[in-house]
C-alpha cells in the first residue's frame, strides 16, 4: 500500500483524522487521487488507512485505524451502523440525515432520507469514485423508491469533482409534502437548499415555535420559513432570495399560515426598521429569529464575522418589544459558542438591553459530534428574553 509519513506535530497525533499538506514529511508508493493510503509516523509505525487527494488542502482523511479497503463489505458495515444509530435516536422521523461524513467514519459521504427517497452527496474524490458501490449498498439496505445524487456543493471544486445533479437509481421524484413535527414542508430534492431541507435545524424549528404562539414574529434569513410556520399570530419572513420567498409562500399555504414575505437583504431590512423605531415608530415584533448563512469559513475572517453578528443582534434588540424574544443561530465551526455569545453580549451592552437565556440550541442528533474532530460541532443557537424596564 502506498502511503504518507506524517510530521511529528501533526494534528493526527492529538486524535484528529485529517492530515494537511503541510503535515506530510514524505509520500511513498506514488498514490493517485482517491486512492487508499497508509499513514505512518516518523518511526514507521502504522497510524491508519486514509483517503488521499494531493489537490486538496486536506490531503488525507483517516477512516480507519486498521488496514482497510473501501470495498462493498466496508460500506455495508459502516452505512448499516449509521442507519441503526438514526433508528435509535429518531425512530419516528422520516426526514433524516442517515450518513454524515466523518461523524460516521465515511469522510465525504452524505446520505439524507426524505420519506421514500434518498439524496446522496460525495464530497471527496475517494467517495465519488466509489459511488456505484455506495449506491448498490443503499439499495440493498434501504430499498428506496429513488436515489438522487446532489453533487452541487461549492466544496466540490477543492476536491476536483465536477458538479452534477441526477437521478442515479429508481424514480425521479416530483416535489412533495413531508412532515416534521407539526409542520409540513414542500420538498424539491433536485433544486432545494442543501439536499432539499436544512435537516440540522428541524428540532430547533419546533423549539422556537413554543415561543412563537400568539406573538408577532420576524424571521430573518428565513430560507424556506422553517421558523415562521408554527403558532405565530403575525409573521414577517425576510430573505434576499426570491426563490426562498417563493418556497416560504408555498409552505405557508401548505400549513394554513399567513406570512408576509419580504424579498430583501436582511441587514438592510433590519437597518431600515431600526431607523423607524428610533424615529418614534412602534416596536412591531415580539419574537425575532436570526438564522444567517455562515459569515466565516476560515479563521482569518472570524473577526469580521463577529462584527456582522453584533450588527444584526444590535438592530434586532432595537426592534423587539419589551419582554420580546430573540432567537439567534450561527452555523460556522470557526465562530465557537463562547465567541458567538460574546457578540450577543456586546450588542446588548450597546443597546442597552438585559437578556435572560431561555434555551440553548444545537444541531439535531442525526448530525453527531465527534470529540476528536471539533469541526463536526458547528451549529449553535441561543434564545433570549429581553427583560423590560431594566
Amino acid at each position: 500500500m502506498a502511503g504518507l509519513i506524517i510530521s511529528p506535530r501533526a494534528r493526527i497525533f492529538q486524535g484528529h483524522d485529517w492530515v494537511y499538506g503541510t503535515e506530510v514529511r514524505k509520500v511513498f508508493g506514488n498514490p493517485q487521487p482517491g486512492d487508499v493510503v497508509a499513514l505512518k509516523d516518523f518511526k514507521d509505525r502504522f497510524l491508519g488507512s486514509a483517503m488521499f487527494n494531493p489537490h486538496s488542502q486536506i490531503v488525507a482523511r483517516r477512516f480507519s485505524r486498521r488496514k482497510q479497503e473501501l470495498n462493498g463489505d466496508f460500506f455495508s458495515r459502516r452505512i448499516s451502523q449509521a442507519v441503526e444509530l438514526r433508528h435509535r435516536l429518531l425512530p419516528e422521523e422520516t426526514l433524516t440525515r442517515l450518513v454524515w461524513s466523518e461523524s460516521d467514519g465515511l469522510p465525504g459521504l452524505i446520505v439524507d432520507r426524505y420519506a421514500d427517497y434518498l439524496v446522496v452527496q460525495t464530497l471527496t474524490i475517494a467517495m465519488e469514485r466509489r459511488l456505484p458501490i455506495i449506491l448498490n449498498v443503499l439499495e440493498d439496505l434501504l430499498s428506496p423508491r429513488g436515489i438522487i445524487v446532489r453533487n452541487d456543493s461549492p466544496m466540490l471544486a477543492a476536491e476536483g469533482i465536477a458538479p452534477s445533479v441526477r437521478v442515479a437509481r429508481g424514480q425521479q421524484p416530483e416535489p412533495f409534502a413531508a412532515r416534521s413535527g407539526s409542520v409540513q414542508f414542500m420538498i424539491d430534492l433536485q433544486t432545494g437548499q442543501k439536499t432539499g431541507l436544512y435537516l440540522d435545524q428541524l428540532d430547533n424549528y419546533a423549539a422556537v415555535a413554543r415561543f412563537a404562539r400568539g406573538r408577532r414574529v420576524l424571521d430573518c434569513f428565513c430560507n424556506q420559513g422553517g421558523f415562521a410556520l408554527a403558532g405565530a399570530s403575525e409573521v414577517t419572513a425576510v430573505d434576499v432570495s426570491q426563490d426562498a420567498m417563493d418556497a416560504v409562500a408555498r409552505n405557508a399555504r401548505l400549513n394554513g399560515v399567513s406570512v408576509q414575505c419580504v424579498t430583501d437583504n436582511a441587514f438592510d431590512f433590519l437597518k431600515k426598521e431600526a431607523a423607524l423605531v428610533r424615529d418614534g415608530g412602534e416596536h412591531k415584533w415580539d419574537l425575532i429569529i436570526l438564522d444567517p448563512p455562515s459569515f466565516t469559513r476560515n479563521k482569518k475572517s472570524v473577526h469580521d464575522a463577529m462584527r456582522g453578528y453584533k450588527e444584526i443582534h444590535l438592530r434586532a434588540m432595537k426592534l423587539l418589544a419589551p419582554g420580546g424574544i430573540l432567537s439567534t443561530f450561527c452555523c460556522s465551526h470557526h465562530a465557537g459558542a463562547d465567541l458567538f455569545r460574546e457578540s450577543v453580549l456586546d450588542a446588548a451592552i450597546d443597546a442597552p438591553a438585559t437578556l435572560r437565556l431561555m434555551q440553548q440550541h444545537g444541531q439535531r442528533a442525526d448530525h453527531p459530534v465527534l470529540l476528536n474532530i471539533p469541526e463536526t460541532e458547528y451549529l449553535k443557537g441561543f434564545t433570549y428574553e429581553l427583560l423590560p424596564g431594566r
